[in-house]
């Protein structure tokens, strides 16, 4: 007789234990002994077992699990098994972090990292064609729309699988922190329909109580320049600005504006002249909310940044030239105050579409999930690069299919209160997938490509670079742990699989966009990974924590407007309040920003997740290096913040969710 110690780990959620007997195996290279049903697993309890097998197993390969049906069916959260005894050279783990249902057998293969060119003996490949076999049925690609890119297929969360549903602790989150804002909602939207704004102080009625200081600071100084500027720069959506390389061909400068010419090849010249283009929006459908017309135009915002790092705003045309039409109004610092701070607003306005829609909705949620999508279908769990980003998909799915049928569903949000809704919304997405490139996605390619380099003021810039550098080479030093050389990747038939799951499939066919279809040395590996991670946590959190603080004030932000861009400068206040949300409408998108954008309590930080995928001390020493690095970073935000008029924390490694989740 052999004898083995087995410790099994139950989740320590609610309802992760269960009353049903669990029966186990124990799968080595000479045999497999059957344990029988021993273990019934309680909630965050670790269920130690000793059994005497009688026959020799040899290295200890896998353990199976199946749980036993019983009077009161619940499933059963394994966190992990661990086993001493013979042919486990010490201590054997076995990861799950998985949920058993029904009477569904689950083969969990030791930790221990291996590509299919390491299973000399092919002790493995059963186990590995057989779990993808099963992923492949389990997560399969669905469609939303024509032309994005693909989701899950599942109609709602409850046809999500198991493994990628919220956990209770955060289903109860969600649920009853939407049950308190929506009542709020509903107790205090009803005094709106009898409530009209007369002035722009009005908009203090839905102004929201928040823990920090940055939402009474734009809601006192929206309208300075310098206030407009910087959002381009480190707003809740630094994504959009750009250095210019020449005077944009939709700028039409009338007669009698050669002074304002001038200006602006001064400033060309110098490099000091940027751009935020919002062309994207051109022809797009308004929406029509409640039997009223809404308005959308496409801006073009030039700006000059000053020696103080201070970005300026030179000059707004808000709507593109037309053909046979007389050129479009140009708004000027210098117009009547009013005219200025309208033309201000509408680009604000834009800016909320085309975050909520291109940089947040699509360029964050969407991607992570082409990204995990692909990644449960093309690799096994024995598979490195599968170890490296599992965590990294925590409740993305779930977010995301909870988004397309609330927020940008037929009759969600946007169709109820936002000036894209009711389709036009869908056509900003398709016509932004078509615009997604591989080096958009690799901040230093991005930022290069926009002339971001070097800009001190882009807190952002700054931030994402050097949050990719840490992210990079937590890769590459994880990557050399399992691939020696070059031709190990280009051998590696689950690799290429996967990349182009990603970029041929996921993403419809990206290659000519420059995503790649193969990966052909460790360089490759390594950018690729490093973008799926980045995508997945800063990329994310860049355009996702800003929006309660940006958006809070609505006129700094507003989801709708009401009335068409003027076509004069002869504007009143009276105009402008006419142009902005209704107070019902305001209301609603402090409700659901307020909702969405507040810190998460159930929040797991970048690299802070308690997962272990990988066996041995050496994965171990990577993840502890990369958590170091973190954290050297995230102290050098908050000693520099200190010293900031306007503090940037959007990419503070404590604040950067470790995947998608909200």
């Amino acid at each position: 007789m052999v004898k083995y110690k087995i410790l099994v780990a139950t989740g320590d959620s609610v309802f992760a234990g269960s009353a049903n007997l669990v029966h186990l195996w124990l799968v080595g290279e000479h045999g497999e002994a059957d344990l029988g049903k021993q273990l019934r697993p309680l909630l965050g309890r670790k269920t130690e077992l000793e059994v005497d097998v009688p026959l020799h197993l040899g290295r200890l390969l896998a353990v199976k699990l199946r749980k036993q049906k019983g009077l009161l069916d619940s499933d059963w959260f394994c966190k992990s098994i661990t086993v001493q005894g013979p042919g486990t050279q010490g201590e054997a783990f076995f990861p799950c972090y998985s949920w058993v249902q029904g009477k569904e057998t689950i083969c969990l293969t030791e930790g221990t990292a291996l590509k299919v060119t390491d299973d000399t003996q092919n002790l493995f490949r059963k186990y590995r064609e057989q779990e993808l076999e099963n992923r492949r049925n389990v997560y399969r690609w669905g469609s939303w729309k024509e032309g994005l890119i693909l989701p899950i297929a599942g109609s709602t969360e409850r046809d999500l699988p198991r493994n990628q549903r919220f956990m209770k602790d955060k289903d109860l989150d969600f649920s009853l922190s939407l049950v308190k804002e929506l009542k709020n909602f509903a107790i205090k939207g009803t005094l709106d329909f009898v409530s009209r704004v007369q002035k722009l102080e009005d908009y203090q009625k839905v102004f929201p109580h928040t823990k920090t200081a940055l939402p009474e600071r734009v809601r006192g100084s929206w309208k300075e320049d310098a206030l407009f500027g910087y959002q381009f720069l480190n707003g809740a959506n630094p994504m959009l600005l750009r250095r210019s390389m020449r005077l944009p061909a939709r700028l039409v400068l009338p007669p009698g504006m050669e002074d304002l010419q001038t200006q602006l090849e001064k400033e060309l010249k110098a490099g000091s002249l940027f751009e935020v283009d919002f062309s994207l929006l051109d022809g797009v459908k308004p929406n029509i909310i409640i039997f009223k017309q809404q308005y959308v135009t496409a801006p073009l915002v030039m700006l000059k940044l000053q020696p103080d790092g201070r970005l300026l705003p030179m000059v707004i045309q808000l709507q593109p030239p037309r053909h046979g039409c007389p050129p479009p109004l140009l708004f000027l610092p210098s117009d009547p105050p009013m005219a200025w701070l309208l033309a201000k607003i509408w680009v604000r306005s834009s800016d909320f579409q085309l975050h909520q829609l291109q940089s947040h909705l699509l360029r964050g949620h969407l991607m992570a999930e082409v990204i995990s999508v692909a990644t449960m279908r093309s690799l096994p769990s024995l598979h490195p690069i599968y170890k490296l980003l599992a965590p990294h998909f925590r409740y993305t799915m779930e977010i995301n299919t909870l988004a397309r049928n609330n927020l940008v569903s037929e009759w969600g949000i946007f169709d109820l209160v936002v000036s894209t809704g009711s389709g036009g919304h869908v056509d900003i997405l398709q016509r932004a997938t078509s615009c997604l490139t591989y080096r958009s996605f690799c901040p230093p390619d991005d930022l290069a490509d926009r002339g971001l380099l070097g800009v001190k003021s882009s807190l952002y810039a700054q931030d994402a670079l050097r949050l990719w550098e840490i992210i990079s080479r937590y890769v590459e030093r994880m990557v050399e742990l399992f691939y020696r050389s070059d031709t190990d990747v280009k051998e590696d038939p689950e690799l290429q699989v996967w990349c182009r799951e990603v970029t041929e499939i996921g993403l419809l066919g990206a290659q000519d966009r420059g995503f790649p279809l193969s990966l052909e040395s460790r360089a490759e590996l390594c950018r690729f990974v490093a973008m799926c991670i980045f995508t997945c946590t800063g990329q994310h959190a860049s355009t996702h924590l800003g929006q309660l603080d940006w958006y809070a004030w609505i006129p700094n932000g507003p989801c709708t407007m009401r009335k068409p861009p003027p076509i004069s400068k002869d504007v009143t206040e009276r105009d402008i309040v006419d142009s902005l949300p209704c107070l019902q409408q305001a209301r609603m998108q402090i409700t659901v920003t307020k909702f969405l954008g507040r810190r998460q309590p159930v929040m797991v930080a970048l690299g802070q997740h308690k997962e272990e995928y990988f066996s041995g001390p050496r994965p171990r020493d990577v993840l502890k290096q990369f958590q170091e690095e973190l954290a050297i970073m995230d102290k050098e935000i908050e000693v520099r913040n200190a010293s900031l008029d306007l503090p940037y924390e959007y990419l503070r490694p404590s604040l950067v969710e470790n995947s998608v989740t909200i």
